[in-house]
């Protein structure tokens, strides 16, 4: 599908409300879920530094919505990329996913954390730092020899980004969070899972929100687009492309790469 085609297919939802927008002479870039596509990434952000090359904006933000890792062929690759090469110019912001939660807290507890994860994409996890989980799988405690594998393979930079990942980030009226938040609730007192697991009841709802909801985890054929959030997982590690949103004023534009 064109990318006229996308954008004219999109989810969407008018409001007679006042439209969301940024802080002044302030250009703010997101971008959904990688998982692994280092291929994409680098894409996307060719996208970005020709937009951001065309607007007169002071101040210009990337913030990446997390799921850096799991499922695609270069976790790994992710994150030397994000930790290396920031955008220049740029203010760089870098959410938490629930697959860096489920990464993190395998490498603290390995067995006890193990399930959740290797059900979500570690092996390709894994397999990017070079660890061989087919040969550790018949040791006394496969799991734990992976974690140690891990902790072994695993840059001192990967660990300090993953450890420094913000749960949220906010941007006038645009919020920034990786899977959604709980209707009702201010951003003090929603529970931090919620911000990286939630899909309902935050998906259906239509009730304002007090800011529009800038997110990925909960993947769709083409960008969702409604009066109070606007989801940014277009499946990239599915066959589906890369897609960020480019907020400035009131206006917004979507660019994709794949």
């Amino acid at each position: 599908m064109s990318a006229d085609a996308r954008r004219l297919f999109s989810q969407r939802e008018t409001a007679q409300q006042q439209p969301a927008e940024v802080p002044a002479d302030c250009c703010v870039y997101a971008v959904g879920d990688l998982h692994g596509r280092l291929d994409l990434l680098c894409e996307i952000e060719e996208r970005i530094l020709e937009d951001a090359a065309a607007r007169e904006a002071a101040r210009k933000v990337v913030v990446y919505l997390g799921d850096y890792v799991d499922r695609g062929p270069d976790s790994s690759g992710v994150l030397d990329h994000l930790t290396a090469a920031p955008l220049k110019n740029f203010e760089s912001v870098y959410l938490m996913g629930n697959h860096e939660a489920m990464m993190l807290e395998f490498l603290r507890a390995g067995d006890v954390a193990a399930l959740t994860w290797f059900m979500n994409g570690a092996d390709e996890t894994l397999a990017s730092y070079g660890v061989d989980t087919a040969a550790l799988r018949d040791a006394e405690r496969p799991f734990e020899e992976m974690r140690r594998a891990l902790l072994e393979a695993l840059p001192a930079t990967h660990r300090s980004f993953l450890d420094g990942l913000k749960r949220w980030h906010r941007e006038g009226d645009y919020l920034f969070v990786h899977a959604g938040i709980r209707p009702g609730r201010t951003i003090e007192e929603q529970d931090p899972e919620d911000l990286i697991w939630i899909r309902e009841p935050f998906l259906n709802n239509r009730d304002p929100l007090g800011c529009v909801v800038v997110h990925g985890h909960s993947p769709a054929p083409v960008p969702v687009e409604r009066s109070n959030r606007i989801g940014l997982d277009t499946g990239a590690v599915y066959g589906g492309v890369l897609t960020a949103v480019a907020l400035e004023g009131s206006a917004r534009r979507f660019l994709e790469a794949g």
